[in-house]
């Protein structure tokens, strides 16, 4: 029986792109560099925020080592003051949060966003008594696909890999979820493309919020 669902955050729960395009675009305009397209950074986030703005220099055609201490520093400034802007959930997620939480489900978001920005992002968005635990990326702890975060959580929420379902929308996901050797499901409604994610490895895409509380069930009809 599946104990808990942990679930990425950008491009899982919650539609960021515009938040994430706009705050690299505020940056670059600092630092008097070209902009990225909203289809560029779909393609270039994923890996938290430093690839990010690395993906960024490096589509403006610019020295890293030259350009990324200042660029970096900045938009983490302005990083954090828009990561809402423009920010929705998508369809169907906070009535399939609601059907997890009645039926004692533990409920989990572990994203390589930096920490803080996650965590104001879940609370802005859901409120602070939907999820019992989120973690975005600190210094100090591998991010995604690493699985070690998301092994520490399951421990923090008392399941075994066995009785965790993780939900994601990259070929980062799909690489933590198959390290982590838990139940990996892929949604088709975020940053990729269904057939990216199955180039990458993903054997589980769904395209609705109701597939993923189906999945859910399959244990307890095993055991009825």
């Amino acid at each position: 029986m599946y104990k808990a669902c942990i679930f990425d955050l950008d491009g899982t729960l919650t539609d960021t792109l515009d938040s994430l395009t706009y705050s690299v675009n505020e940056t670059m305009k600092e630092m008097g560099l070209p902009q990225i397209t909203r289809e560029q950074c779909r393609m270039f986030v994923g890996n938290g925020a430093k690839v990010l703005v690395q993906k960024s220099l490096e589509a403006a055609g610019v020295p890293e080592e030259e350009f990324f201490p200042r660029t970096f520093q900045a938009f983490r400034r302005i990083f954090d003051k828009n990561c809402t802007y423009r920010v929705k959930p998508y369809e169907g997620i906070v009535s399939l949060l609601s059907e997890l939480k009645a039926r004692d489900i533990k409920l989990g978001v572990l994203s390589n966003k930096p920490d803080r920005q996650a965590v104001h992002v879940v609370s802005r968005i859901f409120g602070e008594n939907i999820f019992d635990i989120v973690w975005g990326q600190k210094e100090g702890v591998p991010r995604k696909p690493d699985p070690s975060a998301l092994l520490l959580m399951a421990e923090e929420l008392m399941a075994d890999p066995s009785e965790i379902i993780y939900i994601g929308d990259s070929e980062v996901d799909v690489q933590t979820g198959q390290a982590a050797k838990v139940k990996t499901v892929l949604v088709s409604w975020g940053f990729r493309e269904p057939e990216d994610l199955r180039k990458a490895g993903a054997e589980l895409i769904v395209n609705s919020t109701e597939e993923i509380l189906k999945i859910t069930k399959e244990q307890e009809e095993q055991y009825e």
